[in-house]
C-alpha cells in the first residue's frame, strides 16, 4: 500500500468532541459500514505528565477514493467541538504542569473595589501576579506557574461581578491570599489528582468563562507530549475491540508499557465513517 500523502488524507484527529452516538446504539450497522469501507488507522498519543491518552480514528486515501464527509458540520457542532478542544487543551496543561503541593486559588471583590469593566478586572489579576513573582524572586522560589480563569456578570452600567480562579505551582496559601489587594473572599486548597488527574478541576474553571479567550497561562508551562503512528492499528483490531473480542485493558496495558488502564471509550460520528477510540491511562 502507498505512503500517504499529507495533502491526500482525511484525518478527523478530534471527532471524540463531535455530536457522537455511543457504540451500543447501532453497533452492527456501524461494523458493517466500516468492513465495507475500509480505510486506515492512526494512533495518537498524548502524554501529559503522569496521564496519557489515545485516540484511535480512521484516515484514507481522499485522492483515491474521493472520501468526504457524511454531512456538514453546523456551527453548533463547531463551536460545541472547540468549546471541549479547549477544555482538552486546558486539562492536559494542567495535568502536565501542576501536583498536589500546588493550589489553586479563588479571588473575589468587595463592594469598594468592583471593577468597572473586565478589562480593569483583567488588569487586578495581572497585578497581583506581579506582586506575587516579586516575592517568589526575593525568596529564591521555582519560577512561578500559572493557569487563570475569570468568570463574570454584568452587575449595572458601572460595576460587573468577577471572581479569579487560579492555578498555580505556588505552595504557601497564606502569602497566596494576603497578596490579593481587592477585598472580598480569598480562598485556596491544594489540588487533588485522581485517576484522571486534574481534569474535574479544570472543567470547574471553565463552566462559564466570558469572551473569546477561555484561559490564561505563563509561558513556562511545559506541553504535552504528542505522537502520531499510521501502523500500529488495523481495521481487524479496531473491530475485534469494539466487539469486545479481545480484552481492551489487556491490549492497551501491553501497547503502553508501564500504564495503568483507566477506561475506553467507542464513538461514531454524524459526520464521518468510522470507529472511534479514545483510552485513558495513568502511570
Amino acid at each position: 500500500m502507498r505512503r500517504l500523502n499529507k495533502k491526500d488524507q482525511y484525518i478527523v484527529n478530534d471527532v471524540f468532541e463531535k455530536d457522537s452516538s455511543m457504540y451500543e446504539d447501532n453497533l452492527q450497522e456501524q461494523i458493517e459500514d466500516i468492513r465495507s469501507k475500509g480505510g486506515r488507522y492512526r494512533v495518537k498519543t498524548i502524554k501529559s505528565g503522569d496521564y496519557l491518552e489515545s485516540e484511535i480514528y480512521p484516515i484514507w486515501d481522499t485522492k483515491a477514493n474521493g472520501r468526504k464527509p457524511k454531512a456538514k458540520e453546523s456551527r453548533l457542532a463547531q463551536r460545541n467541538l472547540n468549546n471541549k478542544n479547549t477544555i482538552k487543551k486546558l486539562i492536559r496543561l494542567m495535568n502536565c504542569n501542576f501536583t498536589n503541593d500546588d493550589i489553586m486559588c479563588t479571588f473575589t471583590y468587595d463592594d469598594a473595589h468592583l471593577p468597572s469593566n473586565i478589562k480593569k478586572a483583567q488588569q487586578d489579576i495581572v497585578n497581583y501576579l506581579r506582586r506575587l513573582k516579586t516575592f517568589v524572586k526575593k525568596n529564591k522560589l521555582p519560577e512561578l506557574k500559572y493557569i487563570y480563569v475569570t468568570e463574570y456578570n454584568n452587575q449595572n452600567e458601572n460595576k460587573i461581578r468577577v471572581h479569579h480562579h487560579i492555578v498555580m505551582n505556588f505552595q504557601d496559601r497564606d502569602v497566596a491570599e494576603k497578596y490579593w489587594k481587592c477585598g472580598g473572599r480569598t480562598q485556596s486548597r491544594r489540588l487533588q489528582h485522581d485517576e484522571y488527574g486534574l481534569e474535574g478541576l479544570a472543567r470547574y474553571i471553565l463552566k462559564d468563562p466570558k469572551g473569546t479567550k477561555r484561559y490564561t497561562c505563563s509561558q513556562n508551562l511545559k506541553k504535552p507530549i504528542v505522537t502520531v503512528a499510521d501502523s500500529k492499528m488495523t481495521i481487524a483490531k479496531v473491530l475485534k475491540i469494539i466487539e469486545h473480542r479481545i480484552d481492551a485493558k489487556a491490549f492497551f496495558t501491553k501497547m503502553y508499557k508501564g500504564y495503568k488502564f483507566n477506561d475506553i471509550q467507542y464513538f461514531f460520528s454524524d459526520y464521518v465513517s468510522g470507529a472511534y477510540i479514545r483510552v485513558r491511562m495513568k502511570c
